[in-house]
């Protein structure tokens, strides 16, 4: 793959700086050091999810693609490409049973790509061939106690797993609710799911983070345990200081203002991370910045604004990739994502307070929307280029050939049946 990023770099390298030196002349008349602005950009870096790396579907069906992942080797194969071609996704995060494998296997096969792990993921909203009991009508709110100590210990044998791997957060979503009026007593169902977190929580190492996602609907269509940011402040505060709140772009209602729900997360100290992805009726999963890329950038500029040592949060793709290569969507949102990150780095923070202090609405806006219009493609095809990874990742990778290869090796994938992968 070396060999062929320096070729293609070597087509594209003349027009990037051409490019790149321009740029930089409009910066400097606004009094931006683009070398700054493009040393924030190499220093970022989202995580990727094993899952991504598989074809998608739908409740209704899901159509393989070839060279599809047979485990979680493969899955680490695909992602030290994805680092290796963008230089933007240096942590995995992993889905529990799903990447279940020996610990020290996948940590040597990650060391190949110079890969790391990000938060670990529970699985709760699934049977496993070989569990004693459901989670048809819940897990960790269930009714029967067995069965919450069954989710109990699920989530505590992941912590483990991702102590050896260098892991320090458990992301906890769960399926559990209602579809319809009545079936639960919502209370003593919210009070079950506590009782469980909690005992999740105390075996959390001192250097841990638990994470809870809330998400508004499905696959409980009438009302679900953590549905909102409120319901996952209020538990991250009773549960305590290393229990925080992880926002999921695509888990809101209609026409939420996310940006806002980060801004009070942050105000709270129990913003946590991010489930980077997008949407256009729900949960959608869509690639990151495909449907709002405005929004995406609003989000980044609370973040850049709000940045501090003591914010430290976990970054996270959480996308289905339905109708195309996963790798190539993957690349194309860690690099959009970016994208919004570096263009919020160059918002006028100093006369953006100015407009907000003199209640200049207009102007306010405009500096935002400066910003966000800058072309900063260049910046990114710089830092990747500077790092030794692709000027263009898509073509890059069309170009290696990696897809073919993989699809020669790795057995097809049956389509038949629904759900996701």
């Amino acid at each position: 793959m070396k060999s062929v990023i320096q070729n293609e770099n070597e087509k594209r390298f003349a027009d990037l700086q051409r490019d790149y030196d321009a740029l930089g002349e409009q910066l400097d008349r606004r009094g931006i050091d683009i070398a700054a602005i493009k040393d924030r950009a190499k220093g970022f870096g989202v995580a990727v999810p094993s899952w991504g790396t598989g074809t998608g579907g739908t409740r209704f069906a899901r159509f393989p693609g070839k060279g599809e992942p047979r485990d979680i080797f493969d899955k680490l194969d695909d992602c030290g490409v994805i680092h290796g071609l963008t230089d933007a996704t240096p942590k995995v995060s992993l889905h529990i049973p799903w990447d279940k494998a020996d610990p020290a296997q996948m940590k040597a096969k990650a060391a190949e790509y110079g890969l790391g792990f990000d938060a670990m993921n529970s699985n709760t909203f699934q049977d496993q061939p070989d569990q004693a009991h459901s989670y048809k009508f819940g897990s960790l709110s269930h009714v029967d106690s067995a069965t919450r100590q069954q989710a109990i210990d699920h989530n505590i044998e992941c912590i483990e797993i991702g102590q050896k791997l260098g892991s320090t957060a458990l992301t906890v979503w769960i399926g559990d609710g209602a579809n319809f009026p009545g079936q639960t007593h919502m209370g003593r169902q919210f009070d079950r799911y506590m009782q469980s977190m909690s005992a999740i929580y105390d075996k959390l190492p001192d250097d841990w983070q638990i994470f809870s996602e809330h998400k508004i609907y499905e696959p409980a269509f009438y009302s679900t345990v953590v549905q909102d940011w409120g319901t996952s402040l209020m538990i991250a505060q009773e549960l305590g200081e290393k229990a925080k709140c992880l926002v999921d772009l695509g888990h809101h209602a209609p026409n939420v203002n996310i940006e806002m729900i980060v801004s009070r997360l942050i105000r709270a100290g129990k913003l946590g991370g991010f489930h980077f992805n997008d949407s256009k009726y729900g949960d959608d999963d869509l690639d990151s910045g495909t449907i709002e890329p405005y929004r995406l950038f609003l989000v980044w500029n609370e973040l850049v604004d709000a940045e501090s040592p003591d914010l430290n949060l976990a970054h996270m793709i959480d996308q289905s990739h339905n109708v195309t290569d996963p790798i190539e969507s993957l690349m194309i949102s860690a690099i959009e994502i970016q994208r919004a990150y570096v263009q919020a780095s160059i918002v006028d923070r100093e006369a953006l307070g100015g407009y907000q202090a003199d209640n200049d609405a207009l102007m306010a806006s405009a500096t935002l929307r400066r910003a966000f219009r800058t072309d900063v493609e260049p910046i990114l095809q710089m830092a990747r280029f500077e790092a030794g990874a692709a000027i263009d990742p898509v073509m890059t990778y069309r170009a290696s050939g990696y897809r073919a290869k993989v699809g020669a090796e790795r057995p097809e994938v049956s389509g038949a049946g629904g759900g996701i992968v």
